[in-house]
């Protein structure tokens, strides 16, 4: 049995079948983790949660967080015009649902987002999309950091040895390949920004047996990438 945990797919179908099917060769006894961000930039963000629902169809362990994409589109249903989901991604999404406005997207695609984690703990390391704020009293309460913090000041006495799993924030394959032995592990490889030197690949993380899989982007976006937007205030 292995943990595996896999972050950032944004819209990328055909890259997360393949890094799943053929590199990590996924079985009903391993616990597939995914760290947020299914949707926005890349050109199939239905097909992304259409293969978790089959996945779990299909009788595979997969348990997920949410990233700041799914709560901006969140944000953005519940009419909420001061947040960046457009500036970020959104009309690749809304594409995919061949959607005009994000109230057009089916409920069953919604209340899977609005029930996602916003992190999860496990005996040996916690995953998150983004990070954790330790300088509250209470790092597991409040939900902002855990979906946009770029920079961890660790607390050893709260995470007593435990690892932190997360993405966010696009590094190289090399970064990634050294984080290995460090206490908080960034497996963002960027996927969907092909057009970035270094980026380009969608990582699995084997943490059980601390072995890193990487697939590089396969699909074919219909445009470049919108850069990243402003993040939340």
């Amino acid at each position: 049995m292995r943990n595996i945990a896999i972050s950032d797919i944004h819209g990328c179908c055909k890259t997360f079948k393949a890094l799943v099917e053929n590199h990590v060769k996924l079985t009903k006894e391993d616990h597939l983790y995914l760290l947020g961000d299914y949707i926005d930039r890349g050109p199939d963000s239905k097909g992304v949660i259409d293969y978790i629902f089959k996945l779990k169809e299909d009788g595979f362990q997969v348990t997920a967080t949410k990233g700041n994409h799914e709560q901006m589109l969140l944000r953005a249903i519940d009419g909420d015009t001061n947040q960046p989901w457009y500036q970020n991604g959104a009309r690749m999404t809304l594409r995919s649902f061949e959607a005009t406005h994000e109230d057009n997207i089916p409920t069953e695609y919604i209340d899977f987002i609005k029930e996602l984690k916003f992190y999860i703990e496990l005996e040996d390391c916690f995953l998150v999309h983004a990070g954790f704020n330790f300088e509250r009293e209470d790092p597991l309460v409040g939900y902002k950091a855990m979906l946009w913090s770029r920079e961890m000041e660790l607390d050893n006495e709260f995470l007593k040895g435990r690892r932190i799993i997360h993405g966010h924030t696009p590094v190289s394959q090399e970064t990634i390949e050294f984080s290995i032995s460090n206490q908080a592990i960034n497996i963002d490889g960027g996927c969907v920004f092909v057009k970035k030197e270094g980026l380009g690949n969608l990582c699995a993380f084997d943490f059980t047996n601390n072995q890193f899989f990487f697939q590089p982007n396969i699909d074919v976006l219909r445009q470049k990438p919108e850069p990243e937007g402003e993040e939340e205030n």
